[in-house]
């Protein structure tokens, strides 16, 4: 199986983006320990199935992980780059005020004579003389004005500087961190993959036909229902032609999906922006409680938010549910739910 990473423009093909870890991540990552990597001869199928289905379970809550680290890593690199142009404004406007003192400086040794302040600005420690502030009393008013903006501004530069190389080297660290956490994530696939081909085929069929990552029959009957506002509506017929596209891990659309990118996207498709993680969703609206569920709420399942789908009305979501799976309807009881949240 391949995977990818989303383009900076929706899509699912992408080279690994620049991320860092949030407590979140680490804490997915730890969980993401050893576990056998085939079934051993004495395991029954339910002991495989059970497997397969837990090893699913933490590759989906580290990759919702992976997808906060994304997000705020996209953050981080908007930071640099504002870090960098004002790093480059702050020296323009300094070779500005630097050009204007020498230049006063040329007019005054052309009439006889250098004020002593602008001689040592223009020599080649200039930093140096700005430090020694007891001499700036034979400065004219004009002049130590300026040279007090002077060093205002080039002391301003320096710690735009100085944070403009913090902010580089956490993403630089975080280069590492993102490839480590994409194996682990691989990793807890393939084991997936693998324990399902030890399967005899007869059992590995009917997995797929009673799991999450089986095909289902025909979209239920759930046009019953109304949505409660013109853009649940518009999310709700985005998330509607969906249906079937793969789950891409990581990818929101409009190709591929995980979870939370077919809910982010559906969404976008109503001009509504939401997180991109399902833990930061289901904070993104007003909680209501499952019997008050209406077309377009989203849905969280398990305590900790790792799993979301949309709400379609009688008993049905739409989510993406597992690698190897589509984006598809499922009853809406298919796992403990934490939340319903009316966007």
């Amino acid at each position: 199986m391949g995977f990818h990473r989303r383009p900076a423009q929706p899509g699912i093909d992408r080279s690994t983006r620049v991320t860092v870890l949030s407590a979140a991540a680490v804490t997915a990552a730890a969980a993401l320990g050893a576990t056998p990597v085939g079934a051993a001869p004495q395991d029954k199928p339910s002991e495989v199935r059970a497997e397969v289905d837990r090893l699913y379970a933490q590759a989906e809550k580290a990759t919702e992980a992976f997808n906060e680290a994304d997000e705020r890593a996209d953050r981080l690199r908007a930071q640099v780059e504002r870090a960098r142009d004002s790093v480059a404004r702050g020296q323009e406007r300094i070779n500005r005020m630097r050009g204007a003192l020498g230049a006063l400086a040329g007019a005054q040794y052309r009439e006889g004579g250098i004020d002593p302040a602008l001689q040592l600005m223009l020599s080649s420690d200039p930093d140096g003389y700005l430090d020694k502030a007891t001499t700036l009393d034979r400065v004219s008013a004009r002049h130590a004005g300026q040279l007090v903006d002077l060093r205002r501004a080039q002391r301003g530069l320096a710690q735009q500087r100085a944070e403009a190389g913090r902010k580089l080297a956490e993403l630089e660290k975080s280069r590492t961190l993102v490839a480590r956490h994409k194996r682990a994530v691989e990793h807890k696939l393939a084991q997936a993959r693998r324990l399902l081909n030890s399967l005899p085929s007869k059992e590995r069929k009917e997995y797929e036909r009673s799991s999450r990552t089986g095909s289902r029959p025909e979209p239920p009957d759930v046009k019953g229902a109304a949505a409660p506002s013109s853009r649940a509506a518009a999310a709700i017929a985005a998330a509607r032609s969906a249906v079937g596209r793969p789950y891409v891990w990581g990818a929101n659309g409009p190709s591929g999906f995980d979870c939370s990118g077919l809910t982010q996207w559906s969404y976008a498709q109503a001009g509504v922006g939401l997180p991109r993680t399902s833990q930061a969703q289901r904070y993104a609206g007003r909680q209501v409680s499952l019997a008050e569920a209406r077309p377009g709420d989203l849905v969280t399942y398990r305590d900790d938010a790792s799993h979301i789908g949309m709400y379609m009305g009688n008993g049905q979501v739409v989510h993406a549910p597992y690698p190897g799976a589509r984006v598809r309807y499922d009853p809406v009881g298919m796992m403990p739910v934490s939340s319903v949240t009316r966007v």
